[in-house]
């Protein structure tokens, strides 16, 4: 039986979190933009996916390339720093900003600011709501266009 030999890049993790913060400071490749107080923001599927259920699944088998999601509910300032949040794993907030901030996090259901129950997986994550309004009783009002 053949020598197996196990390659590790040591700084895997800070590379990856130094290239998605990069990527969103420049706006490359983004694919999803976050429309709220008359803002956009302009993220990754992907990342939002990956932090969010919530996003996971209004994002999941969504026909448009690049759909816009509007957040009624929430602040720009609040989504930018959920965003930052998302991107690189921390985020600095003012005291009087807090519990707003944790509120719209628990909505959208942000992993490490939220409880989030199961995890979820794509395979089991329905589709969208045909593009139309989804309010949620613990979620922003949002929908994808």
């Amino acid at each position: 039986m053949p020598q197996q030999y196990c390659l590790r890049w040591n700084n895997h993790q800070h590379n990856l979190l130094s290239v998605f913060e990069d990527l969103l400071n420049h706006e490359a490749f983004v694919d999803v933009t976050l429309a709220c107080d008359g803002r956009q923001l302009k993220a990754h599927k992907m990342v939002l996916s990956a932090c969010s259920p919530y996003f996971q699944s209004m994002l999941y088998n969504t026909p448009d390339r690049h759909p816009i999601v509007f957040l009624r509910d929430v602040r720009y300032h609040e989504m930018k720093a959920l965003l930052e949040f998302m991107y690189r794993g921390e985020v600095s907030v003012d005291q009087e900003n807090l519990s707003s901030l944790l509120k719209v996090a628990e909505g959208l259901k942000i992993k490490g600011l939220a409880e989030v129950n199961d995890p979820v997986s794509a395979a089991s994550v329905p589709p969208p709501p045909n593009a139309v309004s989804t309010p949620n009783k613990h979620a922003p009002s949002s929908s994808l266009h």
